[in-house]
């Protein structure tokens, strides 16, 4: 089986501007778009550049605009996509070089929310415990695993990038639902700023975005909610 594969291309040092290139790739159905890639990689152009890593739909390092949806290049079949592929960078972020981005910005956003427990407590002789019924509060969040395709796929973040966008907010959602946590209401001020919750326009993409299944719409409710019910 033949697919055409279009790539956006971009070399900052050379080129003007991103285009398209064209690429003819002998393929299984069963390939992930990331075979794809590596075979063009090492049988057509070897200057071609994208990340990856487990290649299991776990680091995140892949996800990309394929198809004209956020997905991991990892995760996605030919199968399920047919034999004409297009392939192109995360939206809405700086283009390092190819299908690569610069994600600094999105992990700035990320520490800014503090994503780490906070507890001032003395430490207890084993763990600090939870009921199941706790732990299930924030389930759902704990699978985020940073990969942007929500936050790129935002209509608020492309028309205003200072906003803390989805997976920042999942991220936080995460701790300030957890009852070990001692941080909550700082979480909740920082994301109270007119480029936190706000800033959401519930329009679901990055629900449909999000490669773990993640209710991220009902997480940034949660959260604004919590917000209200401090200040109420």
């Amino acid at each position: 089986m033949e697919v055409t594969l279009r790539i956006l291309r971009y070399e900052p040092e050379t080129d003007k501007a991103p285009h398209w290139e064209t690429y003819k790739v002998a393929v299984d159905p069963m390939d992930r778009v990331l075979d794809l890639l590596i075979k063009v990689k090492a049988d057509q152009d070897g200057t071609l550049s994208f990340r990856r890593s487990c290649a299991h739909g776990i680091c995140g390092s892949d996800a990309m605009l394929i198809n004209n949806r956020n997905r991991l290049a990892c995760r996605i079949r030919v199968d399920q996509l047919g034999k004409k592929i297009s392939v192109a960078p995360l939206p809405g972020l700086p283009v390092v070089k190819d299908l690569i981005v610069d994600m600094d910005g999105f992990f700035g956003k990320y520490r800014s929310v503090k994503p780490f427990l906070i507890n001032e407590q003395p430490e207890p002789e084993r763990e600090r415990r939870q009921t199941q019924e706790d732990r299930a509060r924030y389930d759902d969040s704990t699978k985020c695993i940073l990969c942007a395709a929500c936050t790129t796929s935002c209509p608020s973040f492309w028309a205003r990038p200072e906003y803390v966008g989805p997976a920042a907010i999942v991220q936080a959602h995460r701790f300030i639902f957890d009852s070990r946590d001692e941080g909550s209401a700082e979480r909740l001020e920082i994301l109270a700023d007119e480029d936190g919750v706000w800033r959401c326009r519930t329009i679901f993409n990055c629900v449909d975005a999000c490669p773990r299944g993640i209710n991220i719409t009902r997480a940034i409710l949660e959260v604004s909610s919590a917000i209200v019910g401090r200040h109420g």
